[in-house]
């Protein structure tokens, strides 16, 4: 028990030093939905984006509690063109994958030592991996954790989940 207590306690002290590069972060006090808060912080007009086309900002704004795994523009960036160009083409796929970044329920940094795994709204499970001081969804690392929302919890991420194939 003491050995999952000193894990808990490193990986949020890790998470919760990550920078986010706006004043929303760890510890502050949610003063916004998830959009706002993503829109508010400057390093998710991608994903805002991608959500006003696949038809989210609404989902997204409603009570939830939701927890977002939010990539950053330079995460898409990291994402070939072709997928991404084909992504804009087929809305219902991209709503699939910006739903993959999504888990009901407000899940902080604390909880996530006792998950392995978490079911997306998308119908499909990511992955959850601790590992020494990072903490990982799929193959992408958290980067900043616990950024508070009126109706949720966001997690930066460094790269766009893609769920896998049907």
């Amino acid at each position: 028990m003491k050995k999952t207590a000193l894990l808990l306690v490193i990986v949020v002290a890790a998470l919760a030093a990550a920078p986010l590069g706006s004043t929303a972060g760890s510890g502050t006090r949610a003063s916004g939905d998830i959009v706002a808060t993503a829109t508010a912080a400057g390093k998710f007009t991608t994903l805002t984006k991608l959500l006003k086309r696949a038809g989210l900002v609404s989902a997204l704004k409603q009570p939830g509690p939701y927890t977002v795994f939010a990539p950053t523009d330079a995460a898409f960036k990291k994402v070939p063109k072709k997928t991404l160009k084909a992504l804009l083409t087929n809305k219902a796929r991209l709503k699939a994958v910006l739903l993959y970044h999504v888990v009901a329920g407000k899940v902080t940094a604390a909880d996530v030592v006792k998950l392995r795994s978490a079911k997306t709204l998308n119908g499909k499970k990511v992955r959850i991996r601790v590992s020494g001081p990072n903490v990982f969804v799929n193959t992408a690392k958290v980067v900043k954790a616990d950024v508070m929302a009126t109706n949720g919890v966001i997690h930066v991420v460094n790269r766009v989940l893609i769920p896998p194939a049907r």
